[in-house]
């Protein structure tokens, strides 16, 4: 999570990343230091989707116009976030607005990819970055 804070760093001033930087890195080296309090809330579910090996292209091209279609209504129902290429063509990474694993799960092997047995599916609940409120100040018992 601290480092897709630092890479989306580029679009400020050299000044304001500076300090943006350093308060980054000081999250980083107290992150260890912090209680484990109650459990985060997940607000998001990270989905890495990868075509499982010896699959050949013509099946997964078989379903395809029906998996972007089908992808394009969540993202308009609000179930997708954001989605993207995995740059080395493997798949898709799905940022999914889940309030856990087992209800992305559900949307996920809605898709015509899954329901054929095609992708390989791994996710990572997500949550707000609680050690920021080190950042400032508030007590423990009020972040």
């Amino acid at each position: 999570m601290l480092l897709v804070l630092l890479m989306q760093l580029e679009r400020y001033p050299m000044k304001t990343k500076f300090g943006l930087r350093a308060a980054i890195l000081a999250v980083a080296l107290v992150l260890p230091l912090y209680p484990q309090g109650a459990p985060t809330v997940t607000t998001d579910v990270l989905v890495m989707l990868t075509i499982k090996p010896g699959i050949e292209r013509q099946q997964v091209m078989a379903v395809m116009q029906d998996e972007v279609r089908d992808t394009v209504r969540l993202y308009l129902a609000g179930k997708i976030r954001q989605w993207y290429s995995r740059s080395d063509g493997r798949g898709v990474i799905f940022i999914l607005s889940s309030k856990d694993v087992a209800e992305a799960k559900t949307v996920m092997e809605s898709l015509p990819l899954s329901k054929a047995n095609l992708a390989d599916l791994e996710y990572t609940p997500m949550s707000p970055l609680a050690p920021l409120g080190l950042l400032l100040g508030a007590p423990a018992g009020n972040r």
